[in-house]
């Protein structure tokens, strides 16, 4: 697996250096950037420590979900089972979540990683409850434990604000996860009701199931 993902770096390279481009931005490569380059690009593809903060929430989940129609009214209570577990060689958790939600039956599916480059934890989330895709990006805060994920930029251009679908425009939503170090976590979804206040729509705890 390393000399395949080492062939894939010097690929990386050797695409750059033919490409009209990037030799008349770069001038002519000595071997010294071809291996500061190849450092980088291994640096970028190789899972670390950003990647193992990941590790508690590997594993089984019984999962409490609360979701609030309004802020005022009392949430509604549901249950579900989560199975999250390493994919690609360790370079992101992927989530299953089965259960109900309002009596009917709701899943969904996560990922969640830590991109070496830009030194940003993302996530993206579908499920039961839209059609549409949902990304976030973020960090965990000083003390390792929460992390609050917002919108991400790419291309240019905005993924988020996610459109609201009763009023089709872009309405901005917050992701805030804490861990705790038994890999017990929370996730709380926080979107803009009538107002400009972000309220929390709805709130996942999910307890590890014991072995």
């Amino acid at each position: 697996m390393k000399i395949f993902d080492r062939g894939l770096c010097l690929l990386a390279i050797s695409v750059c250096l033919a490409n009209p481009v990037f030799a008349e931005n770069t001038g002519n490569a000595t071997p010294k950037n071809e291996a500061a380059m190849t450092k980088a690009l291994e640096m970028a593809m190789t899972p670390g420590e950003g990647q193992k903060k990941l590790t508690p929430m590997v594993g089984t989940f019984d999962v409490k979900i609360r979701t609030w129609v309004t802020p005022s009214s009392t949430p509604v209570e549901s249950t579900a089972s989560m199975v999250s577990t390493w994919v690609l060689d360790g370079r992101f958790v992927q989530s299953m979540l089965v259960g109900q939600v309002g009596g009917a039956p709701f899943s969904g599916i996560g990922y969640i990683g830590y991109d070496n480059t830009s030194k940003m934890y993302q996530t993206a989330w579908m499920d039961t409850g839209s059609t549409g895709m949902v990304w976030y990006t973020g960090n965990f805060d000083a003390s390792g434990k929460a992390a609050t994920m917002k919108e991400i930029e790419a291309q240019g251009w905005s993924l988020n604000p996610v459109p609201n679908p009763l009023t089709t425009k872009p309405s901005p939503v917050e992701l805030r996860l804490s861990i705790a170090a038994n890999g017990d976590h929370v996730t709380e979804l926080w979107g803009q009701g009538q107002g400009a206040k972000l309220t929390k729509l709805m709130e996942l705890t999910y307890t590890k199931s014991k072995p």
